[in-house]
């Protein structure tokens, strides 16, 4: 059994994508909260009210931090998306992360992010373009399959 982080970009529905791709095989997913408001106010609704934004993301990121680390540690694959929408800076930590850790890392981009991504991208075990493609690495992985 494969167990894979999916990291990133929250905008779209690549997660489910890639599950829904990945149905029959002995694969189970992890993510991060990925309800936006959530994430951010996580924090103050567990630990308290901050008055100042700097200490209210700061209980966020921090209790996001033991999610996030523990899940990139469980991986056996993580993968990171990164989108159109925002800069995610989140992530490029998530993929230096658990590079750092020697896991497998798939990154997961449009072309016009290549060369923004070049550190990331080299740190990578493959760079897919599409959900698509990272369901058929899972596939090869597990199987060996080719694509049809």
């Amino acid at each position: 059994m494969l167990r894979v982080y999916l990291s990133g970009e929250i905008h779209t529905n690549w997660r489910e994508e890639i599950a829904h791709g990945a149905q029959g095989l002995d694969v189970v997913f992890s993510a991060p909260v990925t309800d936006h408001a959530a994430s951010d106010d996580c924090g103050v609704a567990i630990l308290g009210a901050e008055a100042d934004k700097f200490w209210h993301d700061h209980k966020g990121a921090k209790l996001n931090a033991i999610r996030t680390r523990k899940a990139i540690m469980d991986a056996d694959i993580v993968v990171v998306r990164f989108g159109d929408k925002y800069k995610q800076w989140n992530a490029a930590f998530d993929a230096g992360y658990a590079s750092a850790l020697g896991k497998s890392l798939i990154i997961l981009q449009p072309p016009e992010h290549d060369h923004a991504l070049k550190e990331v991208d080299a740190a990578a075990l493959a760079v897919a373009r599409s959900p698509a493609q990272v369901v058929q690495m899972l596939r090869y992985v597990l199987d060996g399959s080719l694509p049809a």
